[in-house]
């Protein structure tokens, strides 16, 4: 079996959304890491843009590892084409895994679930809990209303630049996820971090 160059976490919606372009988004995401070699990390689901992605990357011939509370395998909600499928009991003990089988983070649109995991890795950044890479996929402004109420935190004084520098922020995937698999030292192809 060919190595696995890096391991990207990619958190994102259970549901597709009402824009066809949050399909697109995660089938180009899922394509691109098999395509350069990496092992796709996610949340174990079939259905929604979760399904979409994990889908893309197996069918681009990368690894998945799914990670998922047995709660929703009842539900039948698991993805059990995934190449590992990780069975859990509780939510902590899946974002747990989840990051310790990553070099890097990525959030694609989704709902609340989305976000929490994203503030949570990006909080554990800050923390020192990790040194990891995480980035916020910001597809045709989804993203753009979050990012005021962050500056606007900032500028309220309960964030700082630094916490804010933590994270990557693009709309172009295959860019942005270079530049996080770059800055997480793994061998992904090159790219200018300047150009982020």
């Amino acid at each position: 079996m060919t190595p696995i160059s890096f391991s990207l976490c990619v958190y994102c919606g259970s549901r597709s959304g009402n824009n066809p372009e949050f399909a697109d988004l995660a089938r180009q995401v899922g394509r691109w890491i098999g395509e350069h070699g990496g092992q796709l990390v996610y949340g174990g689901g079939r259905s929604g843009l979760m399904g979409i992605l994990a889908d893309a990357a197996l069918d681009a011939g990368a690894r998945v590892i799914g990670v998922i509370p047995k709660a929703l395998v009842e539900k039948e909600y698991a993805h059990t084409g995934c190449t590992e499928l990780h069975i859990v009991e509780t939510m902590h003990e899946r974002k747990r895994i989840m990051a310790e089988h990553a070099d890097a983070f990525l959030a694609l649109p989704g709902g609340i679930g989305t976000l929490e995991e994203f503030f949570e890795v990006w909080t554990w950044r800050q923390l020192g809990y990790h040194d990891k890479p995480v980035g916020l996929l910001n597809l045709n402004g989804f993203y753009d209303s979050l990012l005021v109420f962050l500056q606007s935190a900032v500028g309220s004084g309960f964030m700082n630049d630094w916490q804010m520098g933590l994270i990557r922020t693009g709309s172009d995937a295959p860019l942005l996820m270079q530049a996080l698999v770059q800055a997480a030292g793994t061998t992904a192809p090159d790219v200018q971090l300047d150009q982020i």
